[in-house]
């Protein structure tokens, strides 16, 4: 969704994914570039080149692993939460400018104007309907390296 929105907001968007098999389907969301986190070459092309990283990650991860690709004065906003302590190395911060800083989910306000923008502009994610029986398959498939980009969503009447 974050790829979506930025782009209907008229950014120039960059995926990240420490898969590259998320590639096609960034680029088919409207990404313009994709990165490679876990490519020493894919990172050393994307070096400076980016003013705001929004860091969706929720699992176990190194945000020092972006801030080389942000440019002069850029920004790292955390917006899946990590609960892991992270490594900072300061000079980096300190000779590029960069700010790192986070934000929670908005309020009902926030929450309606971002519903209504992805009305207007047609945002829709992708989501796949599942019953409890699924659930189990489902884990399965989010433990294991998760090349999707898709939401599931419980079908509570389906369980009745």
């Amino acid at each position: 969704m974050g790829v979506r929105l930025a782009k209907a907001m008229g950014n120039k968007v960059t995926a990240i994914s420490t898969s590259p098999n998320k590639k096609p389907v960034a680029l088919e969301i409207g990404a313009d570039d994709f990165i490679v986190s876990t490519d020493a070459d894919s990172m050393a092309a994307g070096k400076d080149s980016l003013d705001l990283i929004l860091n969706t990650v929720a699992a176990s991860h190194e945000i020092s692993t972006y801030l080389p690709l942000l440019r002069r004065d850029g920004t790292l906003v955390q917006i899946g939460l990590d609960t892991t302590p992270h490594t900072i190395i300061q000079l980096p911060i300190m000779n590029k400018r960069i700010k790192i800083s986070g934000s929670m989910i908005g309020g009902m306000k926030e929450t309606q104007e971002c519903m209504d923008f992805c009305a207007k502009n047609k945002i829709v994610p992708a989501t796949q309907l599942i019953t409890a029986a699924e659930l189990d398959g489902v884990y399965e498939v989010l433990e294991k390296k998760n090349d999707q980009v898709i939401r599931y969503v419980l079908d509570i009447a389906a369980n009745k």
